[in-house]
C-alpha cells in the first residue's frame, strides 16, 4: 500500500469518525427527556426487572382479565 493510499483511507476513516459523532450528539439531542434526566438507581432497577422474567404470560383477552381481576 502507498503512502498516498494510506493518507486516504486516514483521512476518510476521521471523516467518518466526526460524521458519527455529529450524528450521535443529533439523535440523542432529540431523544432527551423533556422532563429531565432519570435517576441511575431507578435506571439499574428497571434494567433487572427486563431481564428477569416474566410474572404473567397472556396469550388471549380472557388471560389478561383473569389477571387483572385476581
Amino acid at each position: 500500500m502507498s503512502t498516498q493510499t494510506a493518507e486516504k483511507i486516514y483521512k476518510e476513516v476521521k471523516a467518518l469518525r466526526k460524521e458519527t459523532k455529529t450524528l450521535r450528539e443529533l439523535v440523542f439531542l432529540i431523544l432527551r427527556d423533556s422532563e429531565g434526566e432519570y435517576k441511575n438507581l431507578f435506571i439499574k432497577r428497571i434494567l433487572a426487572k427486563s431481564r428477569s422474567k416474566p410474572q404473567f404470560t397472556f396469550t388471549n383477552k380472557k388471560d389478561l382479565l383473569k389477571q387483572i381481576s385476581s
